[in-house]
């Protein structure tokens, strides 16, 4: 499969302030079950009983990532509640508490039984091309047809691009988008004597910065980076290919080869072990769990323990009302600044974006149902309310005028940087060569050379994808 391109900045200047999208009916009566079991629809076979719900009623069933926030949960209620079909359906509202990386294996397991597989499920999409390869979604292009906001260029282009297939086919709507940056504690770098409107412009002077803090501040911890298997693709995306892409690398080359050892990648490499050596990072014991991010971003950063946080816009929803660590004032407190390319080469600065969608299983036995209700989420009111409680960038250009979404804090800023932005690689073996990039910097972070972790990981992707798939830079 092709690999994304860098998106035009002529493409994203005309969409900087995004928006989101509109959409029809469905139905469901919102019931939250515990202990994070997923219920759902099933193909022509199976579950037939519980597919009808109280009164006769079409029950359809949600899956999602219990990430702590209740924001997910709270736009589907609201979908329901507002939904002109809700009299004859009922809606099924179940969680999957787990780590990035186990809600992905989960997921995958349910969608493998029409006994289990919802009708509707959250899909990140670089997942999208293995499930896809897999057979577990449905392909939802006859149902776009007559999708107005879909034919009409509302969704935004690269978002479209992501959950597209490499036949053309499309297996999920997306419903948010991010972009990444160096977060900083103003107070913190006003105790240490530095500049608060920091924009470092190379590696080694984010490296410079954390120096300063530690030897000024020595009861904070100068940065941190999701760094452990257990942070899944947090530490693969978010960390190691921010670095990478930083040295003007990819992970494939021009020849959708998987580049297994390089300069550059030694170069990621060392930066991050550079981290955690001179003790600019948190300990190990807080860094290598699945509760990483959250440690970071809820309790360490707004606690003032934390001067700089290598992470996305979607944090700042922790700090609404709403969100899980209410932090009121965290438009003061924070500072953002564009993580910049290793040595300040063109273009500067370097983001990943991302995004997650709605997709309806394979096995889903309430599709049409399904993707009624689809609509209804990404309609433009209902999806505006949830987009903002998220802490995320929109995937409808229509919403970036609004000024209530517009003006939230660090909106416009954050959303530039998607003139930069790089996305994973539209390939089936990613799911499988990214596993091995967590396992990578795992083993720098716990002691093992840069070299010798790079020599793994060139044996790892060798063996998964194939020699004849891999080159040495």
């Amino acid at each position: 499969m092709k690999k994304m391109k860098k998106v035009a900045a002529a493409v994203i200047a005309s969409t900087m302030v995004l928006s989101l999208a509109a959409c029809q009916g469905s139905g469901a009566t919102a019931v939250t079950t515990a202990g994070g079991k997923t219920e759902a629809g099933s193909g022509e076979t199976g579950k037939t009983a519980e597919t009808q719900g109280a009164g006769g009623k079409v029950k359809i069933s949600i899956t999602f990532r219990d990430g702590g926030s209740d924001a997910l949960k709270n736009w589907f209620e609201h979908a329901y509640e507002t939904y002109e079909k809700k009299d004859s359906m009922e809606l099924d509202i179940a969680p999957i508490t787990a780590s990035e990386g186990d809600y992905f294996a989960k997921v995958a397991l349910a969608l493998q039984s029409a006994d289990t597989a919802p009708d509707i499920v959250c899909e990140d999409t670089f997942q999208l091309p293995s499930d896809v390869a897999a057979g577990y979604l449905t392909d939802l292009s006859d149902y776009l047809k007559d999708y107005k906001e879909w034919n009409d260029g509302t969704f935004y282009g690269p978002l479209v691009d992501g959950v597209t297939y490499s036949d053309g086919s499309v297996y999920g709507i997306p419903y948010c988008t991010d972009t990444r940056g160096l977060w900083y504690n103003k107070d913190i770098f006003k105790a240490a004597g530095l500049d608060t409107e920091w924009q470092p412009k190379t590696w080694q002077e984010v490296l410079d910065t954390c120096k300063v803090i530690k030897e000024k501040c020595p009861d904070v911890v100068p940065f941190w980076c999701n760094s452990g298997v257990a942070s899944g693709e947090a530490t693969s995306m978010q960390t190691y290919e921010m670095l990478l892409y930083g040295t003007g690398e990819q992970l494939l080359d021009e020849n959708d080869k998987w580049i297994a050892s390089s300069g550059n990648i030694l170069k990621s490499l060392n930066f991050i072990n550079t981290i955690y050596k001179e003790g600019y990072g948190p300990s190990l014991s807080k860094v290598l769990n699945g509760e990483a991010g959250n440690i970071a971003s809820r309790e360490y950063l707004p606690g003032g323990k934390l001067a700089i946080s290598l992470d996305g816009y979607w944090m700042t929803g922790n700090y609404k009302e709403t969100g899980s660590a209410p932090w009121p004032e965290y438009k003061d407190k924070l500072g953002i600044a564009a993580m910049p390319t290793s040595e300040g080469q063109e273009p500067g600065s370097i983001t990943m974006s991302g995004g997650w969608a709605l997709s309806i299983p394979q096995l889903s036995d309430q599709k049409d149902v399904a993707m009624d209700f689809i609509k209804h989420c990404m309609s433009y009111d209902i999806y505006l309310d949830t987009i903002i409680a998220q802490g995320n960038i929109a995937t409808r250009t229509d919403i970036a005028s609004d000024p209530t979404y517009s003006s939230q804090p660090f909106m416009e800023k954050c959303t530039s940087f998607l003139s930069g932005a790089f996305y994973r690689p539209r390939n089936s073996q990613y799911s499988t060569v990214t596993t091995h990039i967590q396992t990578m910097v795992e083993s720098v972070v716990s002691g093992t050379s840069p070299e010798d972790a790079m020599a793994q990981y060139k044996s790892d992707v060798t063996n998964s994808v194939g020699a004849e798939n891999t080159v040495t830079k």
